[in-house]
């Protein structure tokens, strides 16, 4: 079978699980060879992130290769969310939910992608909008959470919007104590209570911190929103699902009369920003997707039971 020559591919690496960058140059080698062309990048530096995302948008590659774990998988996707170039994973990491492929099976499968052996799967996305206080959101601090110019991060107005694949986390920061919340989904109140935080989370991210929490587990191509109390001090708090649709926002409270709490929001485990009491955290169903690369036959509870067990 001759391979289409014009088939291009970019290699995303996380230099610290290649640290010789063998595993690259090999996968380079194996596509050259089979006359397609290669564009690499495992700098990891903001510079290296920014060139990654204008040749995700300028170049029409077949398919990104990224080299780690599920966290290099999390940063892909943010990094060429808009480009619509779909990702396949190679696990160099631990367990690896969303990276597919293992080393022992690398030749195997880079054989299926180049020959179009494969499906891709859509998942949805989070938006996550930061409001300080009386509905007024401080864009330049929330937008420093991020790598400079990263494209996980727009600005409409006055708020800044925060994409994320997995889940946005709200956690106490600093010294144990219970932080008060208040949740509204589409603008009703849904519960008030004092925890140790909340994960709002995807299909995608069921497996990860929402799992952890208590979670449920819910196959990846579905379409919903999972909330997940993190230690609930309470009897009654329990994990709770959403339509897509729905809007969901969590305003951090005052617990202690006079004592202004802190919290720090995660967005897929990397980007960090800081809440006090009276600011508000806005999530919706991202309008974009991830597009995964699927190699496997297998169901997700194959491959769940798979990863779990091994």
């Amino acid at each position: 079978m001759e391979t289409d020559r014009r088939k291009h591919y970019i290699v995303m690496t996380n230099r610290s699980k290649d640290p010789g960058l063998g595993v690259t140059r090999y996968i380079c080698r194996f596509l050259e060879e089979r006359g397609c062309g290669c564009t690499v990048f495992a700098d990891n530096e903001s510079a290296d992130q920014i060139r990654l995302r204008e040749a995700a948008q300028e170049e029409a590659a077949s398919c990104i290769i990224v080299l780690g774990g599920d966290g290099t998988m999390l940063k892909a996707a943010r990094e060429t969310a808009e480009s619509g170039i779909p990702l396949l994973g190679v696990n160099l990491g631990t367990v690896g939910y969303l990276a597919e492929v293992e080393p022992a099976a690398l030749d195997v499968s880079l054989e299926q992608l180049v020959n179009g052996d494969y499906t891709v799967e859509e998942r949805m996305m989070l938006t996550a909008q930061i409001l300080r206080g009386e509905d007024c959101a401080d864009v330049e601090q929330a937008a420093g959470c991020l790598e400079k110019g990263s494209a996980f991060c727009t600005q409409t107005g006055r708020e800044t919007a925060v994409q994320a694949l997995n889940d946005v986390s709200i956690t106490r920061k600093g010294t144990l104590q219970i932080i008060a919340f208040r949740v509204r989904v589409n603008g009703q109140i849904l519960s008030s209570y004092g925890a140790d935080g909340i994960v709002i989370a995807t299909p995608t991210g069921s497996t990860g911190y929402n799992m952890s929490a208590g979670g449920p587990i819910v196959e990846p191509g579905a379409d919903l929103i999972l909330l997940t109390p993190i230690c609930p001090h309470t009897l009654s708090a329990r994990s709770i699902v959403l339509c897509p649709q729905d809007e969901v926002v969590v305003e951090i409270g005052v617990r202690t009369p006079g004592v202004i709490q802190e919290v720090e929001v995660n967005f897929d485990g990397s980007g960090l920003t800081t809440l006090r009491s009276g600011d508000r955290i806005r999530v919706t169903r991202s309008p974009g997707t991830t597009s995964i690369v699927r190699l496997s036959e297998a169901g997700f509870l194959e491959r769940l039971h798979r990863k779990m067990d091994g």
